[in-house]
């Protein structure tokens, strides 16, 4: 059974940073791309940052130089470093698995609260 449990979500103020981590189980880790999605109250699900098997990352504009998502494969667990972290931030944080076998949108994890106060 795949798990993806996802931790370090908080209150934070703005300019702060967190620690997000996702501890996957039940898949070949180091086979798959993993993921950061957010989603904020009444908008859609983006994807925030993406880490490849090989260890390539790429991010969205807006989170471009105060993000960094990076990944411990013995671990099997990829982190979301936010620094600078803005009211436009506030969202829950998902966790994402694509890989061999996955379904077509990945497997996901439960989610956890990021809230930026300004």
């Amino acid at each position: 059974q795949v798990q993806l449990v996802e931790s370090g979500g908080d209150l934070v103020q703005d300019g702060g940073s967190l620690r997000l981590s996702c501890a996957a189980s039940g898949i070949i880790f180091n086979l798959y791309t993993m993921g950061w999605y957010r989603q904020a109250p009444g908008k859609q699900r983006d994807l925030v940052a993406a880490i490849t098997n090989g260890g390539t990352p790429n991010y969205v504009d807006s989170v471009k130089g105060r993000f960094t998502i990076s990944r411990d494969n013995a671990k099997n667990t990829v982190y979301l470093q936010m620094n600078d972290l803005k009211s436009g931030d506030t969202a829950v944080y998902y966790c994402n698995a694509k890989g061999p076998f996955s379904p077509a949108t990945g497997y996901w994890g439960q989610g956890t609260q990021v809230t930026v106060s300004s």
